[in-house]
């Protein structure tokens, strides 16, 4: 079994002035003033107030070289207050090289050796152009040092608070040298931010007085150079562009509608992960992570209480576990449903901060690693010593299980008694009879897995005697056995479909996780949900009893309909690949994401046909009572992934009505090729809308190139007349003939190119044709009035006199 140690790095007193470091840990009133290299030999504490300034605590390898060495000090610190210290990367060998950013725009590049007098002064530079500027916030990234900058508002903008610009500046460390690129700016009339660096993303958090373009935060990708718009209040991002578009006000401008009544939750904290997320610790209690695609998912929930401890709190992020540090409680947390693993007591408390490695932990003991080692079970009391956990119970569920348990066991000893008195959960507690057979068979699983078989009574024992904590500890395992066996039962009749709800409505996050744990789901990160469970499972999973009617008020949920209820509850990002993942385990997923209806689907009355699960999936947001939003985009989501011909219209559609025309030309190129029907329907609802608005016009050339074959010129012109809006709306929407000419002119090309089917016959013929029978030679003006086909027009004439008729009802030119 796998178990959480820290790992000491270095003693607090390898450090130099150690018991001034120990005094500063202790009376520093954030723990966001404190700063710890990468390699745990430099703390760094900046002084805020009532003194501002550095101090700098630094560990030798050589003890004796710490005597008469230069501590990392500046001629502007008692006057000028200090931004932040940043960790420049280098590769000058083992020097440590640090940019310390003052607020009036000054930066000083300091290194660090040990051989020689511990920290020189390098160069001092300006970071900022103007020299009024005021910096605010600043950050690494990827070889550039990214700052947000006050600049001073003119006169008829004194009371603007959109005064602030983003601004980013090449850097490289060589030879004892740091040279600097010019000023770029990114980011121009924007409030205040916070600069935080992740991976490859910055993410821009905005000073919370400034409403209400407070209620949104911006992500950076530096890769893709776009930014992506996002509010605490919605899971999903609100918009994505590219960075190129450098107003702030033009970024938000079409997003504060949204907004304008609501009232997002406040950030009180924030720690990066190492893969481009940032970890976000809300005022509702809700400990949020912001994933690289820009969904916010919620992790775990603080009580009220905690909420007032932000100052002393950190966390940070390793692999899928989330460590939280709150004064002295060290918390670690499952990151993929919540859950609470392991917890201890950490004195003196200290500061996360994350690594690119594992989590670092400074206290006032020194520094420490927090790891993950494979220890055996039966290992020696010396070994598991080291484990910060090893004497600390796992956090429990709550007295509220406990209950459960006993009313299970009052009714299973009801239905076996011979006396009319009903049994109650005090008499079976006094009585000391507590024999649950579930309960019992799982204690006796966990004996029979350490290797040693212990007779059922001496179990029973155990349990009668086992305090509270370890009744509790039972009744966790309790709930994720039974939703387990459930899932695994060959057939589920009404009344274990019943327990089945009994147990998701009343351990909502407990049955979530034993879910998890039956079906073996696993989320990459990247979008694709994946499961190992094996095909009964899923047959379970997907049927419902046929003696079950959903008809009826208060029917149990087919197990299907409760997964996806506890999904939306949990993780609601996660159930449009949940949907697809149950397509696909009914072995009829198609290529990409062709699917047909399953056999498994759940039966309606007799006689009527069998409901997709799609529509099972989309009458879970039918039901719940949530933020339309983000249930619109679910929706939409849902019915791309069935597949369906009329379900991916149906998307289409709402995306329309939403003017989300990004989407829009993303699912008309990614479903058009599905087969010719859906192109030609897709094709034909996107060109009534270009009759009607001039919203898709950036998209045309996309729109152009997905007409389908057999679509002619005159079935175009058709149906443009046919949606044309009426004469009183605006003369700047209407469609004009130069916008279709592209449409018209590649259409006419394949409608005059000769048909390959005919190819063979067009071809000259190896023998000269039968002679013509004689004729009489007729009036030449007689014949050419008789013969039809001597006026018969080519397409060419054909399709201008159609397009001369709609010049009367198009403008001749594009707007």
């Amino acid at each position: 079994m796998a178990r959480w140690v820290l790992e000491q790095l270095s003693d607090i007193r390898d450090y130099t002035d150690s018991e001034e470091l120990t005094d500063r840990l202790h009376t520093t009133d954030s723990v966001s003033d404190v700063r710890l290299s990468p390699d745990g030999r430099h703390v760094h504490v900046i002084l805020r107030q009532p003194q501002v300034g550095l101090v700098t605590f630094d560990k030798y390898e050589k003890p004796q070289l710490a005597q008469d060495q230069h501590r990392l000090s500046s001629r502007l610190t008692r006057t000028v207050p200090i931004v932040d210290v940043l960790y420049l990367e280098h590769r000058s060998g083992t020097a440590v090289v640090v940019a310390v950013i003052y607020e009036n725009g000054k930066v000083e590049f300091w290194k660090f050796q040990e051989c020689k007098p511990g920290w020189t002064l390098l160069q001092t530079s300006d970071l900022c152009n103007s020299p009024r500027a005021r910096v605010v916030s600043v950050c690494v990234c990827s070889s550039l040092i990214i700052w947000c900058e006050e600049r001073p508002p003119s006169e008829s903008s004194s009371r603007n608070k959109l005064t602030y610009c983003v601004c980013r500046r090449d850097y490289s460390v060589l030879d004892g040298t740091v040279s600097l690129g010019g000023v770029t700016i990114c980011l121009h009339n924007n409030p205040k931010f916070t600069l935080i660096s992740s991976g490859e993303f910055v993410h821009l958090l905005p000073d919370v007085e400034i409403t209400p373009v407070s209620k949104f935060f911006l992500s950076w990708s530096l890769r893709q150079d776009t930014f992506t718009v996002s509010t605490t209040c919605r899971n999903t991002p609100v918009k994505k562009l590219s960075a190129k578009e450098s107003d702030f006000k033009k970024v938000v401008t079409d997003c504060l509608g949204y907004l304008s009544a609501r009232r997002p939750p406040e950030i009180c904290c924030f720690s990066p992960t190492a893969c481009g997320g940032l970890l976000l610790l809300l005022s509702t209690g809700w400990l949020c992570l912001l994933q690289k695609d820009g969904v916010l998912r919620q992790v775990y929930k603080l009580h009220g209480h905690l909420l007032k401890q932000t100052t002393r709190t950190s966390f940070c992020l390793y692999k899928d576990v989330l460590a939280l540090l709150m004064e002295q409680n060290l918390t670690l947390i499952d990151l993929n449903c919540g859950r609470e693993l392991e917890k201890t007591v950490v004195k003196p408390g200290g500061v996360l901060y994350p690594h690119q490695c594992t989590p670092q932990l400074l206290s006032g003991a020194g520094v420490f690693l927090l790891l993950e080692k494979d220890t055996d079970f039966r290992t020696s009391n010396a070994n598991m010593k080291s484990s910060i956990f090893s004497n600390v119970d796992v956090l429990q569920p709550g007295a509220h299980m406990v209950e459960a348990v006993f009313e299970e066991a009052c009714k299973y000893y009801q239905q076996r008694s011979l006396s009319s008195t009903k049994l109650t959960v005090e008499a079976l507690k006094k009585g000391g009879r507590f024999q649950a057979p579930i309960s019992l068979a799982s204690i006796l699983r966990e004996y029979l897995s350490t290797g040693t078989l212990v007779a059922l009574e001496v179990v029973k024992g155990s349990l009668v005697r086992g305090g509270v904590d370890e009744m509790e500890s039972m009744c966790e395992r309790l709930v994720e056995q039974e939703v387990v066996r459930l899932l695994f039962s060959p057939e589920l009749d009404e009344e274990a479909l019943l327990y089945l709800n009994s147990i998701f409505s009343l351990f909502p996050p407990q049955a979530w996780r034993a879910a998890q744990a039956a079906l073996q789901l696993h989320y990459n990160g990247k979008g694709c949900l994946s499961s190992k469970a094996s095909p009964d499972v899923w047959k379970t999973v997907l049927s419902a009893p046929a003696t079950v009617s959903t008809a009826k008020p208060n029917a149990p949920l087919p197990v299907f309909e409760l997964l996806c209820q506890s999904i939306y509850h949990f993780q609601p990002s996660w159930l449009p690949q949940f949907l697809e993942l149950a397509q696909q385990q009914q072995g009829l997923a198609g290529l990409g994401l062709s699917l047909v209806t399953s056999t498994w689907s759940f039966p309606r009355e007799s006689g009527e046909h069998t409901v997709p699960l799609y529509k099972r999936a989309l009458c879970i947001l039918s039901s719940s009572k949530t933020d339309k939003e983000p249930q619109q985009d679910l929706e939409v989501e849902l019915l791309l992934v069935s597949g369906r011909h009329n379900a991916i219209l149906r998307a289409l559609r709402m995306l329309i009505s939403e003017q989300k025309w990004e989407r829009v030309a993303q699912v008309a190129q990614s479903f058009c090729k599905q087969n010719p029907l859906l192109n030609k329907d897709i094709f034909t609802i996107l060109l009534c809308e270009v009759t009607q608005h001039r919203d898709l016009d950036p998209y045309l050339d996309l729109l152009w190139a997905l007409c389908p074959e057999d679509l002619t010129v005159t079935s175009i012109l058709n149906l443009v007349l046919e949606n044309l809006p009426s004469p009183s709306n605006p003369s700047d929407s209407q469609l004009t003939i130069g916008l279709l000419k592209p449409l018209l002119r590649k259409v006419l090309l394949r409608e005059t190119k000769p048909s390959q089917h005919y190819a063979d016959i067009l071809q000259s013929p190896s023998f000269s044709p039968p002679a013509l029978p004689p004729r009489s030679v007729e009036n030449p003006s007689s014949i050419e009035k008789t013969d039809p086909s001597l006026h018969k027009e080519t397409p060419e004439h054909q399709t201008e006199k159609r397009v001369q008729r709609v010049r009367l009802v198009l403008p001749a030119n594009p707007v």
